[in-house]
């Protein structure tokens, strides 16, 4: 059977993936809502206060408890960002039900647990604890203010609020410190309510049951779920590139200097800028990685990536601070204007692809079709195993410990680094679902 999409209720979506070759299932729940200022942090913070209790299950203790009851399930909460829009739920895994003994079913209980979270959180007098809600706000806090520890995540993200100010894009995921300060447990309801009655719901799930089944269990699970206006999501708005440059210099205390550099693309042909942002920086052959890191050394790493709802492409850089005007200058010396590179360029670097089976090639008269077999997620996966392999001997341990060695990787960044994986493998068990 494949994949579909469907709408369940007004505004509420499923996106269902068959699949019986992995040994867990996924069930999740996402509202979508557009970003805003005056909102994101609220945003934010909301999926963390509904993961600490329910009506039914009153602390994270109990709600721990049941998912070890239905075989060790999880349950993680999500705050994305998609385009232009802010993107808050949850994520389960679970034990697919062909490993279950005695046939027990486990899709119902974990969609009736997601629907717990959703619509039955723990209350008193009209608004969220107040307790839960200044510890969530803390960890919330903790993490924005760690973005700055990661220097490159700093710089990339200060890149885009530069850009895109002015522009939703151009808003964190997580909002500033100021917006998670000014929250109580009752402007905090009352986004919430007025959140499930407007924002667009996508609904998730992979593993081996049918789809009559999955709508099944999440209709009775969502059954109460209030909708009155549903709004829809916000459709990324494409803005020209300024007259002049703008050049935002911050200094730090650091070790190594980071450049970011971002591009805003006249073109919306998203095939061409998808094959030019490959060529000029989104993998390991590129002009970025040959000539500006390995051929003329002023980069500890240089590459670049096309966000495509936006039309930009960035550069995320690593430099010694007194070569910024060199490293610079030759970066955008990479990019030609009107992105014309030699035809020679991009047929060499097709056939790569080709050879590599990324791509399949197909003869139209005196022309070739090339359609792409993977996604970038997955190429640049495949790439990065290869580096892995032939650096390190596919010893993820031995690449760690030697950017440990040569002072790349500071405790902090071991810290954020064991932090994201949990969160990670929590949120994406055995396979890449988006």
């Amino acid at each position: 059977m494949e994949p579909l999409r469907k709408e369940l209720a007004e505004g509420v979506f499923l996106t269902y993936v068959p699949a019986a070759k992995f040994k867990t299932g996924v069930l999740g729940a996402q509202l979508i809502t557009p970003l805003e200022e005056s909102t994101v942090a609220a945003g934010a913070l909301l999926p963390a206060v509904l993961r600490r209790g329910t009506t039914a299950h009153r602390d994270m203790r109990s709600i721990a408890a049941e998912l070890d009851r239905l075989y060790g399930a999880s349950v993680a909460y999500t705050v994305r960002k998609k385009g232009e829009n802010q993107c808050l739920g949850f994520v389960g895994s679970f034990l697919d039900e062909r490993y279950v003994p005695d046939g027990e079913r486990l899709l119902e209980p974990m969609a009736d647990l997601l629907g717990e979270l959703l619509l039955d959180p723990l209350t008193r007098n009209g608004r969220f604890l107040a307790d839960y809600v200044e510890s969530e706000k803390e960890n919330l806090i903790d993490a924005i203010e760690s973005i700055l520890n990661d220097k490159r995540d700093y710089a990339d993200a200060r890149l885009l609020q530069e850009m895109c100010r002015g522009e939703r894009y151009g808003i964190d995921r997580l909002g500033t410190v100021t917006g998670v300060e000014r929250l109580t447990n009752q402007t905090l309801y009352r986004y919430y309510s007025e959140l499930l009655a407007t924002a667009r719901i996508e609904l998730f799930y992979c593993g081996s049951a049918d789809c009559a089944r999955v709508e099944g269990a999440l209709g009775r699970a969502l059954a109460a779920l209030p909708r009155e206006r549903v709004a829809e999501p916000a459709v990324a708005e494409r803005v020209g590139a300024p007259e002049t440059v703008r050049e935002i210099t911050e200094t730090m205390d650091v070790t190594q200097a980071k450049l970011a550099m971002g591009y805003r693309a006249a073109s919306e042909d998203t095939p061409a800028l998808l094959l030019a942002n490959l060529i000029f920086g989104g993998y390991s052959n590129s002009k970025l990685f040959l000539n500006v890191r390995e051929k003329l050394s002023l980069c500890y790493y240089a590459s670049s990536g096309y966000h495509r709802s936006k039309g930009i492409i960035t550069v995320s850089s690593g430099i010694e601070a007194q070569n910024y005007e060199v490293a610079r200058r030759e970066i955008a010396a990479q990019l030609p204007p009107a992105c014309r590179w030699a035809d020679s360029t991009l047929l060499n670097f097709l056939l790569r692809l080709e050879k590599k089976k990324f791509v399949r090639t197909e003869k139209q008269g005196n022309k070739n079709l090339y359609t792409p077999l993977v996604r970038r997620l997955t190429y640049c996966g495949a790439v990065s195993q290869a580096h892995l392999q032939t650096l390190y001997g596919g010893d993820i341990r031995a690449m760690v410990r030697a950017l440990a060695d040569t002072g790349r990787m500071s405790c902090a960044d071991t810290e954020r680094l064991l932090r994201w994986l949990t969160e990670y493998q929590a949120a994406n068990p055995e396979y890449d679902y988006e």
